[in-house]
């Protein structure tokens, strides 16, 4: 008689036991463009990423090098190390801090002979385990495979731990082999049809996020995007101010799918808030690409809550990551809002607030402490970016309910009404502005 009651919990079972039994070594290296205290905090970062998978760290080696060994990464000195510790501790991972090319992967696995994975991997296993939403996994799908193409070898053991979700590279559903053919060959072929079928998906959601998005503009309501490095408490403080009930873990990562709340601040006005996936150092490119319909969110946003957590010790580090990575995606002239968040989790905090024009606040999502001064932040900012401006709407047609509108979410402060238009004089936001520019007197 079997002990599970279907085959799903006998997998998952199997799958907890996977997890459990997953001991890893984590290997860098230094560089003259990366030094060793930059090293270790990211080898220390990689720790907490295995973690996140699952995969316990059982010990960790790193080299000095001029650069990365084309064909093993490290040297062969290190990798007889690496095995020596490898059979001394039973570990049957290898975790390469850095991204390798096909044969490296192949070189190494053929010569600690265990599974060998690199940090783009990890994060994307990672992925696959946090991605609820169909579009999420759509996302995280064709982001695996579009790594996983140009490092199919055949062995099989990269595309089992990235498995492509349902339809992975692994299918071969009515593919017919050519002559000369080779297995390989159809598994890649396989995969770029599986990557086009995927990225039209992806292109009718983003249809559908455009639609609500246009939604939420034609409303006036403020968008503001809580963005940040991953762990940072972005989800915490989400669900402080609008009780979201999103999952928040001590996890890097937990939160994948953005989540969009309205908040009303104190002076009545309202805003959408929208939580965004956790940014990190080395961020694979394939991820942002694949992500690139989320991530807009940040991109739509009138003001971005940078959220940082300065409980870390490389909290400045993270902050400077962030920050580069909101310039490569095009953010460069938005509002920011640095939010240090966990200084419950600190015993001094030297706030900067002398500072004119200062937009940094500092706070703790977990308690409530400093709330109150992001939120007046986050008005005098929405403040900064009003304007006074001339509308001229046509007298007869619907844009006369333009005006009740304004009345509601505007400061109107003079109407003339005329026999073919009529004239509003106003204090409006960037959104509003925007939102009725074709009526705005030039």
């Amino acid at each position: 008689m079997s002990l599970y009651k279907d085959k799903e919990e006998k997998s998952k079972m199997i799958e907890l036991i996977r997890e459990v039994e997953d001991k890893a070594i984590l290997i860098g290296i230094i560089t003259p463009d990366i030094s060793e205290t930059e090293c270790l905090i990211s080898l220390d970062e990689l720790e907490r990423l295995a973690d996140t998978a699952g995969i316990s760290s059982s010990a960790r080696l790193h080299q000095n090098r001029m650069s990365p060994e084309p064909g093993t990464y490290i040297g062969k000195g290190k990798l007889e190390e690496a095995k020596s510790v490898i059979e001394a501790d039973d570990i049957n991972i290898a975790i390469i801090d850095g991204e390798l090319s096909p044969s490296q992967i192949k070189n190494i696995e053929d010569y600690l002979d265990i599974e060998v994975i690199d940090r783009t991997m990890l994060i994307l296993e990672i992925f696959e385990k946090h991605a609820h939403t169909s579009e999420g996994k759509l996302q995280v799908e064709i982001a695996q495979l579009r790594y996983t193409m140009p490092r199919l070898t055949g062995k099989g053991k990269m595309m089992s731990r990235l498995g492509g979700g349902e339809g992975g590279a692994g299918m071969g559903v009515g593919a017919r082999r050519g002559a000369g053919e080779t297995k390989l060959e159809i598994e890649r072929r396989n995969v770029k049809s599986r990557i086009a079928a995927l990225e039209e998906e992806i292109k009718q959601l983003e249809v559908s996020r455009g639609i609500m998005r246009s939604r939420r503009e034609k409303t006036g309501i403020p968008n503001i995007a809580i963005a940040g490095y991953t762990n940072s408490g972005k989800s915490t403080l989400l669900n402080y101010l609008t009780n979201a009930g999103i999952l928040a873990e001590n996890k890097l990562f937990a939160t994948l799918d953005p989540t969009t709340r309205k908040l009303k601040l104190p002076n009545g006005s309202e805003v959408l808030l929208t939580d965004t996936v956790g940014l990190i150092r080395k961020l694979p490119h394939h991820l942002v690409r694949a992500f690139k319909s989320t991530l807009d969110e940040i991109n739509y946003a009138d003001i971005i809550l940078l959220v940082s957590d300065i409980s870390d010790p490389e909290n400045q580090n993270q902050l400077e990551v962030t920050k580069s990575l909101l310039i490569e995606m095009g953010i460069t002239d938005k509002p920011i809002i640095t939010v240090y968040n966990k200084i419950d989790a600190v015993e001094t905090v030297e706030n900067s607030d002398e500072t004119v024009g200062n937009l940094e606040v500092y706070i703790s999502a977990k308690t409530g402490e400093g709330i109150d001064d992001l939120l007046k932040k986050i008005q005098d900012v929405m403040e900064s970016q009003r304007n006074s401006v001339v509308f001229v709407f046509p007298a007869n047609g619907k844009e006369q309910g333009y005006i009740s509108y304004l009345y509601k979410n505007a400061a109107v402060s003079d109407v003339e009404y005329g026999e073919d238009f009529t004239t509003v004089k106003a204090v409006v936001d960037n959104k509003i502005k925007n939102m009725y520019e074709k009526y705005a007197r030039k």
